[in-house]
């Protein structure tokens, strides 16, 4: 199930709002210009699919999200607790960064947890399967996929350099609680 905690940026065992409710999910991250959505994510993927077969089988899902926001590029990023590289690819994303442009996600196979720096707040949200979620270019954020890592998620781009970090250089992202679920 999504959970939204919303703390201060200087008091990160200081929660504000807990939300898991998906309208005052929606709400909450809707008001610091994120989007957040519930869709169709019910079609279980097999131990093996690699990319191809996770874009046909949520065919539908994908075209509906590029018409509607003219999204270019798509993969599919899926990590499981024993892929040689988990302990690398976690710790490539837990620093505050930036992005030129919408960082957008549908989950499709597990979770993970997107922490939004907007204003003085941070955004800590977990994303289980059916949740797509868009962070707007430039809003500082980082990512945790957990100790164990176990998700699918289909990326949206709308050009190829858009997605690469740009790193703040705060540490900030070392004093709030990592994901492990």
């Amino acid at each position: 199930m999504s959970h939204l905690t919303i703390y201060p940026d200087d008091q990160p065992g200081t929660p504000s709002g807990v939300y898991t409710d998906v309208d005052d999910i929606r709400r909450e991250l809707g008001a610091v210009g994120v989007r957040f959505e519930r869709v169709d994510a019910s079609i279980p993927l097999p131990d093996g699919a690699g990319q191809d077969e996770v874009l046909a089988a949520y065919r539908h899902v994908v075209e509906a999200e590029r018409a509607a926001h003219g999204y270019e590029i798509v993969d599919v990023v899926r990590m499981k607790p024993d892929a040689p590289n988990a302990g690398e690819a976690r710790k490539k994303f837990l620093s505050e960064h930036t992005h030129a442009e919408d960082e957008s996600r549908i989950l499709v196979e597990g979770s993970g947890c997107f922490y939004l720096h907007a204003g003085q707040q941070v955004f800590q949200i977990v994303c289980t399967r059916g949740d797509l979620i868009s962070v707007p270019a430039g809003m500082r954020h980082w990512f945790d996929m957990g100790p164990w890592p176990l998700f699918a998620a289909i990326r949206f781009f709308e050009r190829p350099e858009g997605w690469v970090g740009d790193f703040t250089g705060s540490a900030i992202a070392d004093l709030f609680p990592r994901y492990a679920p």
